[in-house]
């Protein structure tokens, strides 16, 4: 295990399954070089574990091995993918036939040339978490049931769970380069469930990133973790029904960023863009948003959970602006989408695992910081909504129409933070949103390390971040009109 976790992926993949980047090079171009507009071979090995302790029983302990390899051809608008578990050169060469067959059209107009930019080095561990002592794991998870159960009497029950992965991959493409990655990931959970009077409340938190186990020791994060679960919880307890209606909605820092992933996030990438079907399509150059808003999507960020060295195209990954003081101008791109609109790649070719063909995807995305003090913003609202923490959302790409509830809220009243609310859903649009925000705090927070976006069946690990944002008129549904 711990020749994995060091090993080149060149050397890997050539010691363990005999397939070379040379090899894979040849494959590619006598099956594909000059038929195709692109073309490439994926190669993944991938260490999964996962332990979960629940009433301070260890209930599940599992390790899970996959690996496969993925064969793409793109001519034109076509893409043909065909993938295997089994990776041998036998097996790669019939991935490349049925990718090619798919894909084959006599207007192929080349290969895209080598990317410019060089690939990072975000997160480079001494030990990664997947190699670390059971023991030390389990040890942990006893010590975060503890300090949850400790941090209130009312808490009930208490699920704490670590996950530990490494991921070994090597791409080679028609253009003739080849480049691999090692990709740790890590994260800790809790979630508590509080119960006063017959009343249930469920409250979770955690982090984490590409990053080693003893990151969850520092600065005492997995108590700090295990103490803001049961503080969610208990904390909704005494929640009152949200209001409904039209008002002034305060975002907190941090993960409500993941409203801003979800509303345009998605709406700005190429694929959408390209298809004509996102809200943002044909306004490039033109005002999207308020002159305070500035949007980035940055998958260069050390030891991030969005965070890649290079995308899962071979495309270093890189810092996208996406809208500068309210002027849309930038899609993330994929290597296809770049080519069909023109464009430059931009390292977001990602896809979940070798079973699928890259599309384009965020990494890490958030809001700049702006100027205001966080507690002047909060003061400037005399009746409003303070969201702190999100849940679930749903999205139209093509509308732009969103729906997100809010599993930490607060009454505003008279600039001051008053009652803490349950049932509250924002309802609104996410262009439109953007026009209304007035106020941007200088407070800009990335998550603690929990996102995982979907898109067309695929989840991938992601990053958000937002600074404390003031936004007029929005439409707040809740129990009271």
């Amino acid at each position: 295990m711990a020749d994995l976790a060091v090993a080149r992926p060149e050397r890997f993949f050539a010691d363990r399954f005999n397939v070379t980047p040379s090899l894979m090079e040849r494959l590619l171009g006598s099956s594909l070089r000059g038929r195709v507009d692109d073309a490439d071979v994926y190669l993944e090995y991938r260490i999964n574990e996962e332990l979960v302790l629940e009433e301070g029983t260890v209930k599940k302990a599992s390790r899970h091995v996959s690996q496969g390899a993925g064969v793409r051809a793109q001519a034109g608008t076509r893409t043909g993918y065909a993938h295997t578990d089994d990776i041998s050169i036998g097996n790669l060469e019939e991935a490349a036939r049925q990718a090619r067959s798919i894909a084959d059209q006599s207007s192929a107009s080349g290969i895209l040339a080598v990317p410019g930019r060089r690939p990072h080095d975000l997160y480079a561990l001494a030990e990664p978490p997947i190699v670390t002592e059971l023991t030390r794991k389990v040890d942990l998870l006893r010590r975060v049931d503890r300090a949850a159960r400790e941090a209130d009497p009312r808490v009930k029950q208490v699920i704490a769970s670590i996950g530990s992965e490494d991921v070994v991959m090597l791409i080679a493409t028609a253009g003739g380069w080849t480049v691999g990655d090692v990709r740790p990931l890590a994260r800790l959970n809790v979630t508590v469930i509080a119960e006063e009077n017959g009343k249930r409340e469920i409250g979770s938190y955690g982090g984490g990133g590409r990053v080693a186990f003893d990151f969850f020791l520092e600065q005492d994060r997995w108590r700090r973790f295990a103490t803001e679960a049961a503080r969610q919880a208990t904390l909704k307890l005494g929640a009152l029904d949200a209001p409904a209606g039209t008002m002034t909605v305060v975002l907190g820092p941090g993960w409500p960023g993941i409203l801003l992933h979800e509303a345009i996030g998605h709406g700005l990438e190429g694929d959408f863009n390209r298809k004509g079907v996102s809200a943002f399509a044909g306004r490039m150059g033109q005002k999207v948003a308020s002159e305070l808003v500035t949007v980035i999507d940055d998958g260069t960020i050390p030891n991030r959970r969005g965070s890649l060295n290079v995308d899962d195209e071979g495309t270093p990954t890189g810092r996208t602006v996406l809208i500068e003081k309210g002027v849309l101008v930038g899609y993330m791109q994929d290597k296809l989408n770049a080519r069909l609109m023109g464009a430059a790649p931009t390292g977001n070719g990602r896809r979940e695992s070798y079973a699928y063909p890259a599309m384009p995807r965020m990494t890490n995305t958030f809001m700049l910081a702006g100027e205001d003090d966080p507690e002047d913003i909060i003061r400037s609202v005399k009746h409003g909504l303070y969201a702190v923490t999100f849940g679930g959302g749903q999205v139209d790409i093509t509308s732009g129409k969103f729906v997100f509830s809010a599993t930490e809220a607060y009454l505003i009243d008279d600039g001051r933070i008053g009652a803490p609310l349950k049932g509250a859903t924002l309802i609104g649009n996410g262009p439109d949103a953007l026009t209304r925000v007035s106020r941007v705090g200088r407070d800009l927070a990335l998550d603690e390390g929990v996102g995982t976006c979907g898109k067309d069946g695929q989840s991938v690990p992601v990053g958000v971040g937002l600074p404390t944002i003031r936004i007029d008129g929005m439409t707040v549904g809740g129990s009271q009109v």
